[in-house]
């Protein structure tokens, strides 16, 4: 193509592009290869790290904001342009975000020449290739974009409501009916919800198998919760009219947009999406109402999380092991310690054992934890064999160690780097209920006790320690929880069980610790039952490593 005076094209263009830009997603560009000037649409540098929108030295500009891998193979092209080796412009490649994040856009123009056959203009489009967009043709509903478009621009949103659906076990039914049946379950409950909804309530698809419902009607959170059961009566239809092919249900997240502060798009997508996770919780097919208490726990517990994994990676700093007594009964010495987890965050916190040691458990962390446990322990344990050769450490050891873990090699690695004999070590199993039926806890077991280890069931008398436990699971120490122990002292029907239970534990061969003592009227009431050992404050509460020294070990 050839035109006429250069000055007058690019103005020509760049009004142009400026005329269209406010009616179109994309950026319209014009760059004037002889006066080296580039014009680009303004909304770009909105969204670009762009200097301004009309720019000159235009190869040395792109290298503030093209991402650096891409920066050689862009100058390359544009240099074949520039030298009229080449006429049209087509590539694929980044252009750094506001924050500095890389973005993928296809940049495509061509070449305007002189008369005399030079190029002296380009003019092209830049749209982002990795962009959402704005509507799913799956569900036939507006996706994400839209929602947030409308979250920025309402301002009676504060007397809204937010419900987040979710569509229970969906990854199922694509992997069991396929992807087609998959996106025909998303397109009909997407119809159930439209179908649902009044005047002013909008639904919008978000990611995967969530839908948003957006109320802006004036109802209360009664009517929204009504909302939700109608939904899901309508998607229990759905499921019947299909014969029960694929049985689903849907969870609900109900968030006030009162609740949202500051009321913005993110937020929003961070509040509903706790309270449909929350809803999931509950066990799903439910509905779950934000509430400010619980998404403090929530973000106490991430909090919490993250301290946790950098404490692990720091060397583990902030754990402690802390110690406590178990006395033998016949003349009140030292028989072992347990071991007892502590942790103090960098702030200085002591954090409860309740509230963390559930979320090692749950993040796995536990077990580069319990490694760490077993090592410091059985070091411990050492030292303490110099003064007293007959004493035993306790070590509790999680289900998520024996389930996730080759814990039988940790164990026999510790005892073998530490110089310690086998039967030196105590392994008390919490939560064993998990347990009992799993064959391969059951096989660590028998390796445990083969090895020598001794085997103790803990907390027995609550929680989901029982008699099946020590029939299945067959341990050498029995331990009586302070639950059950207090009530055996104040109640003459639970002293004669904790009197069956002491006869029948030893009549199998066992040994048997009670603990929670802490009064020397406690302790004479139980000694008179004849257990082997006793734990409790009446002896010590669980202390540092060094305080056990001083009273049990040294002093």
């Amino acid at each position: 193509m050839y035109i006429g005076k250069n000055e007058d094209t690019f103005d020509m263009y760049q009004q142009i592009a400026a005329d269209f830009s406010s009616c179109m997603n994309d950026y319209l560009y014009a760059y004037d290869l002889q006066d080296d000037t580039y014009y680009i649409s303004e909304q770009a540098t909105k969204r670009f790290a762009i200097p301004k929108n009309i720019f000159h030295d235009v190869l040395e500009a792109h290298k503030q904001f093209v991402y650096f891998e891409d920066l050689e193979m862009l100058i390359e092209d544009l240099q074949l342009l520039i030298d009229g080796k080449k006429t049209e412009h087509n590539l694929r490649y980044r252009w750094l975000g506001l924050d500095g994040s890389p973005i993928w856009i296809n940049c495509r123009g061509r070449i305007i020449k002189n008369p005399d056959g030079k190029p002296f203009l380009m003019i092209g489009c830049i749209n982002e290739i990795g962009k959402k967009p704005n509507a799913d043709n799956i569900s036939g509903l507006l996706k994400e974009s839209a929602l947030e478009e409308q979250i920025r621009q309402f301002s009676n949103l504060s007397n809204g409501f937010m419900l987040r659906i979710g569509i229970d076990d969906f990854k199922s039914i694509n992997e069991r009916l396929g992807v087609e049946y998959g996106d025909y379950v998303l397109r009909e409950v997407a119809s159930c919800i439209q179908n649902c909804l009044f005047s002013n309530q909008y639904v919008y698809r978000l990611p995967s198998d969530e839908f948003m419902v957006l109320d802006l009607s004036g109802s209360t959170v009664s009517d929204i919760k009504g909302l939700y059961h109608t939904i899901r009566s309508a998607v229990d239809q759905l499921v019947a009219k299909n014969q029960y092919e694929a049985l689903y249900t849907i969870s609900g997240g109900i968030v006030a947009c009162s609740d949202i502060t500051p009321l913005t798009y993110e937020e929003s997508m961070k509040l509903s999406e706790f309270a449909l996770n929350a809803a999931k919780d509950l066990g799903k097919n439910q509905v779950y109402i934000f509430q400010e208490l619980d998404y403090t726990a929530f973000l106490r517990k991430r909090a919490i999380l993250r301290c946790l994994r950098k404490s692990v990676s720091n060397n583990f700093e902030g754990f402690e092991l802390y110690f406590q007594p178990i006395m033998s009964t016949v003349d009140e010495t030292l028989y072992s310690a347990e071991t007892l987890l502590r942790f103090r965050t960098q702030e200085g916190e002591f954090l409860s054992p309740v509230e963390f040691i559930p979320i090692l458990e749950e993040s796995g962390l536990i077990i580069p934890v319990g490694k760490w446990i077993m090592h410091n322990a059985m070091k411990m344990c050492k030292d303490c064999q110099k003064y007293f050769p007959s004493f035993k450490i306790s070590i509790n050891l999680s289900y998520i160690q024996l389930l996730k873990s080759p814990v039988f090699t940790d164990i026999m690695e510790a005892l073998n780097k530490h110089g310690l004999n086998p039967g030196s070590l105590i392994i008390e199993l919490t939560e064993s209920g998990h347990l009992e039926n799993n064959h391969a806890v059951h096989n660590v077991w028998r390796k445990l006790k083969t090895a020598g280890v001794q085997i103790a069931i803990d907390d027995f008398g609550t929680g989901y320690s029982n008699l099946h436990n020590i029939g299945e699971l067959r341990p050498n120490i029995v331990k009586v929880d302070r639950s059950f122990t207090v009530k055996s002292l104040r109640n003459d029907y639970e002293r004669q069980l904790m009197i069956h239970i002491v006869h029948m534990v030893h009549s199998i061969g066992l040994r048997l610790v009670i603990e929670g003592i802490e009064t020397t009227e406690e302790l004479s009431q139980i000694t008179s039952l004849d257990p082997d050992y006793i734990q409790g404050y009446y002896y010590s509460k669980p202390c540092p490593q060094k305080e056990f020294y001083q009273k049990f070990i040294i002093g």
